[in-house]
């Protein structure tokens, strides 16, 4: 997949005012990548969130961790604008916009990175991870979630059945964001995954989601320009095929989670294997 962050900035920043009320899978994920962080015993007293969207999640580790400094970046001005707004006047976090490949903070600043669903969208996945290496102090935490490949299968095979050009996201494997995450001096590297289903009356549904949250096709490889009203039915014809009994359309997506711990002491050349464990958990939601 091939993406341009200006595209992605401006996508994000004009579903800005009404990303929350249609991030269902955002949330969702959000909420499983939290339950990840209640298991691992850090105290921080700097923490990131890398790729913080409108700020739910750093809202949230903000009160989790009430003494510490909380900051949320994004490549998005208007993702930033509307996580300043809801801020309240009392809330400590400071809000920024930043690319994370390239982080305006000094080396060993957090011992705490998390970000949620913001992977899949980085230009250089291995710079990032490089980048967010050297931000953490020895010893801090990486905590993420990414989507994989299979996500929206369903629409992307659809799309098969009408022509050859690219209209959905394609993203790494798990085993690829791993290999990275540890290559970029991880410790104690853990990868596993979920399969999340959400349901919709009709394909018009799915297709008005994306859009909102500002994650519809950004390939620069995409077919230019708005598709016919033939090809409109044809698509919606091809996705009947996954309707299931009780009359509604899945939309599947394959939800990564990692986390690792950056090295203390170790020399740069001195890798570690990772572990990589694989559920096939399911959720529907309404």
């Amino acid at each position: 997949m091939k993406l341009q962050k200006q595209t992605i900035a401006d996508s994000f920043s004009k579903a800005a005012p009404n990303y929350e009320a249609s991030a269902f899978l955002q949330k969702e994920v959000a909420s499983r990548l939290l339950e990840r962080l209640e298991l691992m015993n850090v105290s921080p007293k700097n923490i990131l969130d890398a790729g913080c969207g409108t700020g739910f999640c750093t809202r949230i580790l903000d009160k989790k961790f009430s003494k510490a400094k909380t900051i949320g970046v994004d490549l998005a001005p208007g993702m930033i604008q509307n996580a300043n707004q809801q801020k309240g006047f009392f809330n400590k976090i400071d809000y920024q916009v930043a690319d994370i490949e390239q982080l305006p903070f000094a080396d060993n600043t957090f011992e705490l990175v998390f970000s949620n669903l913001a992977v899949q969208w980085l230009i250089e996945p291995k710079q990032v991870f490089l980048e967010l290496n050297r931000v953490l102090k020895p010893g801090g935490l990486l905590i993420f979630s990414s989507l994989g490949p299979d996500t929206l299968m369903e629409l992307k095979q659809s799309w098969q059945k009408v022509d050859q050009n690219i209209h959905v996201n394609d993203f790494l494997d798990m085993h690829i964001i791993g290999d990275q995450v540890y290559n970029a001096r991880f410790d104690n590297t853990v990868m596993d995954r979920d399969v999340i289903t959400l349901t919709y009356q009709t394909m018009l549904g799915l297709m008005k989601d994306l859009k909102a949250i500002g994650a519809h096709n950004m390939d620069t490889e995409r077919q230019k320009g708005l598709s016919g009203k033939s090809t409109f039915e044809k698509l919606k014809n091809a996705y009947e095929v996954f309707r299931w009994e009780d009359g509604q359309l899945p939309a599947t997506y394959e939800v990564v989670y990692g986390h690792a711990w950056k090295k203390t002491g170790q020399p740069k050349g001195d890798y570690h294997t990772y572990q990589v464990e694989v559920g096939n958990k399911q959720n529907t939601q309404p």
